[in-house]
Parts: structure tokens; sequence; C-alpha cells
């Protein structure tokens, strides 16, 4: 596939999945096309050399994994570990605002989202619904609602005249509310919105109990400028990662490379990742010891095996923006088209090291990939990712690394079509690397 095609899929793969409930649905459907079996955390596990399995935890963070046929004692786990949650805003419990003959959503700020980028945006619902069987179980299922059902409307320049020299702040108690309907006197607020999750859901109103409902962007990704080497879409931070490693380990080389290969994708990493299914929680680690018990290994052949193991932290990295050459460190310019971005903070806010750099520059050289090297600006604080979460649960060498974009955490972020196949060449050559 060319570079154009790989983006191609990836912006389909960003369409589909507009929650991470959707993100993990959609990479469920991938791995079961090419074989891959799921299994069951309550279910005891036999596993078997060269098989392909996957575990999902909560809906939302998925471990995939291929059995190598090489001693995993001495060769380890080769992971690659991403995460398929995007800040956004989320519904609240009790979401209905009835006034002024208008109905709004009440909503909360899920991490760090531009809020200014929500504003006149055509704006809909994706995530889940709880519910309960005839037979009393609790079950869940996702909805997507496509039309746009949401908006966000900017107070007109007239009433906010120092709005392009302030730039637009948003209360988030008072001023997110989202406007979907009208209000109908002859019918209760909550009850038009239980019949909205039941037209989407196909579920009885009755039997709804609760919800996670994410509010993203109906416009689809897009190729931009002239020769259309760039590209656009909402949550590429994360879900461009998460594709990229899917690409790779799907790749005939990797799986036939004879390594134990390893894809976890979390959710939670917007708001810290101490969740059950998040990177500070046991689903990795639980999902490493339960491979290595079943294939047969010893305790001490599982710590052997760690100690042998490399993890590939991928989330995206700041490229570099002309307009605002202040915010940047200089001489870490990292540039859009010219490859992966190896990320370094010595506080380490990112796992890299410099063995574990260096063994990812010696992969880029292998697969004929470019790479560039970021480090943040000294006087502005430094994000982190789920590189050094995992790596100090496991004791696994660590390096963070990612595609450089524009405008993170925006409804619409931006980056380069040739940096995302580096990107997947770069992890196809680290799974299948000796």
């Amino acid at each position: 596939m060319t570079a154009r095609e790989h983006v191609r899929d990836l912006l389909d793969f960003i369409d589909a999945s507009p929650s991470p409930w959707h993100a993990v649905a959609t990479i469920e459907q991938r791995l079961q096309a090419s074989q891959f079996q799921r299994i069951q955390e309550s279910d005891s596990w036999s596993l078997v050399p060269g098989g392909r399995y996957y575990v999902i935890r909560d809906d939302s963070s998925i471990a995939a994994f291929a059995i190598g046929k090489q001693d995993l004692a001495e060769t380890g786990f080769k992971i690659l570990g991403a995460h398929t949650d995007s800040p956004s805003l989320r519904v609240k419990p009790q979401p209905v605002l009835d006034s002024d003959k208008l109905l709004r959503l009440a909503v909360e700020v899920y991490g760090g989202p531009i809020l200014a980028t929500f504003t006149d945006r055509d704006l809909s619902l994706a995530g889940r619904v709880a519910y309960q069987e005839s037979d009393g179980r609790i079950a869940s299922r996702l909805l997507r609602f496509d039309e746009p059902l949401l908006r966000l409307p900017n107070l007109a320049i007239h009433m906010n005249r120092g709005v392009n020299e302030d730039g637009l702040k948003l209360k988030k108690q008072a001023e997110l509310p989202l406007i979907f309907s009208a209000s109908v006197e002859q019918q209760l607020p909550a009850d038009r919105f239980k019949q909205l999750l039941e037209r989407a859901s196909g579920i009885a109103t009755e039997q709804i109990l609760s919800w996670e409902l994410n509010v993203y962007d109906t416009q689809k990704g897009a190729f931009w400028g002239d020769d259309q080497l760039f590209y656009a879409d909402s949550q590429l931070d994360n879900l461009a990662s998460c594709h990229a490693g899917l690409s790779a380990l799907l790749d005939d080389n990797a799986l036939n490379s004879g390594n134990t290969l390893v894809c976890a994708f979390f959710d939670h990493e917007e708001i810290g990742s101490e969740s059950c299914k998040g990177a500070a929680g046991s689903f990795l680690p639980d999902v490493l010891e339960r491979i290595a018990n079943s294939i047969g290994n010893k305790p001490d052949d599982f710590r052997r095996a760690l100690a042998n193991s490399f993890m590939v932290s991928a989330d995206m990295a700041h490229a570099y923006h002309p307009n605002f050459p202040s915010s940047y460190e200089p001489g870490h310019k990292v540039i859009v088209n010219q490859g992966p971005v190896i990320k370094v903070n010595v506080n380490h806010r990112y796992a890299s090291e410099c063995v574990s750099e260096a063994t990812f520059i010696r992969i880029c050289q292998q697969a004929e990939v470019p790479y560039q090297k970021y480090a943040h600006h000294g006087d502005l604080p430094c994000g982190s990712t789920i590189g050094p979460i995992a790596s100090a649960k496991l004791g696994i060498r660590s390096v963070d690394v990612g595609s450089p974009m524009w405008a993170m955490h925006s409804l619409r972020e931006s980056a380069g079509v040739l940096d995302h196949l580096y990107m997947i060449q770069a992890l196809r050559g680290f799974f299948s690397s000796r």
C-alpha cells in the first residue's frame, strides 16, 4: 500500500470509531479478519505457539497478541502500547436542560480538549448504554447517532468584542451545554432523551439503566494541502498510533517472525490511566503473565521474559508550527513528513532513555525510515504518556515515540501523510526484528 492508501485506511478507521468503545470494536473486526481469536479473562487460557488471540476489558481497552515459536524467556515480549481515548466532552447522567423553549445537554470535560474547537461544528453522540435483559442480567451495547444532533453556537462578535484579541474562553459549567432540540410542552425532557437512546440502540427505554456518551465531530477525515500531503480528522491523538500499531502487528513478516507480539490499547490515558482498564491498572501485567503461564513458563521464566522484553509507547508528537516559533525548544523542532519522533524528557514524563532511544534509532535505520528527536520547551509543562506508567509497573525497557502533528487536542487535528507510513514501517521492523 502507498502512503496515501494507508492514510485513507486510517481515516476510515477513525470515522468508524467515534468513541473509545467503538475504537475497540473496529480493532476487533480487523483482528478477526486476520484470524485472531477472542478469549475471555474469566476463562482458563490454553494458548499455543503460533496462535493469535485478543482480550477486551470493559469494552474500551484491548490487548491483541501473537504467540511466538521462540523461547519466551530468552526472547521476551515485543510490546506496542497506545491509547483509545481522546479529549472530548461527555454527557452528564442527568443531562437535559429545559429553558427558553430550547433543550440542551449538560456535558463534562474529559481530559484536556481545546474547547473553542467544539464551537460551530456539526456534533453528535456515540458511546454505549447499559441495560437490563429479560433474564435480569446487565449488558451493554454500542450506539451512535450518525446525523448532526448537537451544536455549540459561538457568541456573536458584537457581544464578545475582545474575542480576537483575548481568545475564546468558555465557562465549563454555564457555556458548554449543547443545543439539541426545541422544547415541547407535552413531553418531559428526560423522556425525550431516553427516546433518543432507544432510537439509536434499539433497546426499550424502560430497560436502559445508564450510559457513557462521547461528543464527536461528524465531519469525516480529509486530505488537504496543494500536494495533498497532509490530512485532518478528529482523534488523531491517539487513534493514528493505534492504527499504525495494528497495521504493523497484522503484517505477515511480523506474524511469521517467531516473536511473541503484543499490542495493548488502553482507555483513560487522557485522564491519568488510573482505572481497572488504564495503563496504570493490572490489564497488561495480567495479560503478559497469563501468556507466560499458559505456554508452560515457570514464574522465574516470566521474570526473565520481562527482562528481555521491549516496549514502544506510541503517542502523537508536537510538530513545529512556524506561526508560533517561541513555543518550541530550539534544536528540537520536529517537522511534519520527516519521520517518527523519539520523545525525550529528563524528568521521565516520557519513558525514553539513551539505550531505548538507540534501540529505536537502529530499528528506523534498518527499516530505512527517517527519525527525529523532541524535547519540550523548558518554560512549559510537559505532557506524558502511558510509557512511564506501564514501564514502571513491568520493569520493561521502553521508548516513547509518535508521529508529528498539529493542533493536538483540537476537535480537528492535522498530520503528514508520509509520517503515517514511516511509523508503520518502523513498527513492522520492531515486531519483526530478532
